[in-house]
Formats: structure tokens, C-alpha cells, sequence
């Protein structure tokens, strides 16, 4: 299985893009602004403050224990440790991660909504996949 973030909108304050899985859409991200770290290096990256670098990864499902329960996570992002996809409903609700919502209104107002809904489905669809022995990738472009 193959997620895709496609970054839309890119603040000072949030990145909004959209997240599809084998190329349907799935549900609208919002993110810390993107400093092009692909680019820049880890110079450009602020801690909490900062979305991953543009590529692909591999991703699991593995307890947090920021959360206390098991949730998406994103592996081997340079500059960065611990990144998950989770709830939430702007860039305050992470340090880096990717906030997930059903809800977009604007790409442009730093909201998404329907957090815990589009999660839901996202970590179910995960799950399944990675159940059937299959491998889970998401780029980020």
C-alpha cells in the first residue's frame, strides 16, 4: 500500500495538503511549516516547528508512548524521531507530525476537522495492510 501527501498550501505558520492512498483520496493533512529540509539540511529545521522532508518512508503501526496507545508511524525520517500520523486540528496539535481530518473548508486557514473520524478509517486501511503482510510507504511530495 502506497499513501501519497501531497502539500498544498505552505504558511509561515502550517503546511495543509491532502493524503491519498493508491490514488484515491483519503482525507486532508495539516503539518508545521514545510522548511524544505530536503533541501536545506537540518539548519533550516526548528523542533516543532518543522515538517518531515519531502520522500518516501516506511510506515508501522507501534505503541507511543506519548499517546499511550499504538499509532501510525513514519520511519526513518531524517532529522527527526518518534513521527506519527494522528489527530488533532492545526499545527499546534503537532511537533512535526502529520495531523489527519476528513474536514477541509479552505486550504488555506490552518483547519482541518474531523480528526478523529479520517484517523480512524486511515489507521483501519493501515492496519489491514500491514495484517496481510504487506508493505505500507508513504511519499511526501
Amino acid at each position: 500500500m502506497t499513501m501519497k501527501l501531497v502539500r498544498v498550501t505552505n504558511t509561515p505558520d502550517f503546511t495543509e495538503g491532502k493524503l491519498y492512498i493508491d490514488g484515491a483520496h483519503e482525507c486532508y493533512t495539516i503539518e508545521d511549516t514545510d522548511r524544505f529540509l530536503e533541501e536545506h539540511g537540518a539548519g533550516a529545521k526548528i523542533y516543532g516547528k518543522t515538517a518531515i522532508p519531502r520522500g518516501m518512508y516506511p510506515v508501522v503501526i507501534s505503541y507511543s508512548p506519548r499517546f499511550k496507545k499504538e499509532l501510525i508511524e513514519i520511519k526513518d525520517v531524517p532529522y527527526f524521531e518518534g513521527i506519527r500520523i494522528h489527530t488533532g486540528n492545526t499545527a499546534e496539535d503537532t511537533d512535526g507530525c502529520i495531523i489527519v481530518g476528513s474536514v477541509n473548508e479552505s486550504d488555506d486557514d490552518g483547519f482541518i476537522g474531523a480528526s478523529k473520524k479520517a484517523y480512524k478509517k486511515l489507521h483501519e486501511k493501515v492496519k489491514n495492510a500491514l495484517d496481510k503482510n504487506e508493505e505500507v510507504w508513504i511519499e511526501i511530495v
